[in-house]
């Protein structure tokens, strides 16, 4: 193997090392606040990590959302953040909150755009 390949290859895996653990560690930094439909109870996560899909923590899921984070996030209304036919990914930008229409289905879970 060449030398210039060799310093290709290292470069090259140093750098997908670098792109995947671009987000390790990292969190929404502020609040998303969810609230059932006609319910006083809301559950507000602080700093929630920025992989992964996040189940909301509401027996009968979430009528209401406000998003006081500095990211962006996609509210889903399956517990595992699928889209599926019915159900697709709602956008919630950052410090701005949205309302379920009345008869539909509750969010189940959310992920964070990053």
């Amino acid at each position: 193997m060449s030398h210039l390949r060799h310093i290709g290859i290292i470069t090259g895996a140093a750098l997908l090392l670098t792109a995947t653990a671009c987000s390790a560690g990292k969190t929404t930094v502020g609040t998303l606040s969810f609230r059932a439909h006609d319910s006083p109870v809301e559950v507000t996560y602080s700093n929630t990590p920025v992989q992964g899909c996040h189940k909301i923590g509401l027996p009968h899921g979430a009528a209401h959302v406000e998003n006081n984070t500095l990211v962006d996030v996609i509210v889903y209304r399956t517990p595992k953040c699928q889209k599926t036919e019915e159900a697709d990914g709602i956008y919630i930008p950052t410090a701005t909150s949205n309302v379920t229409a009345p008869g539909s289905l509750p969010w189940r879970s959310f992920s964070v755009v990053h």
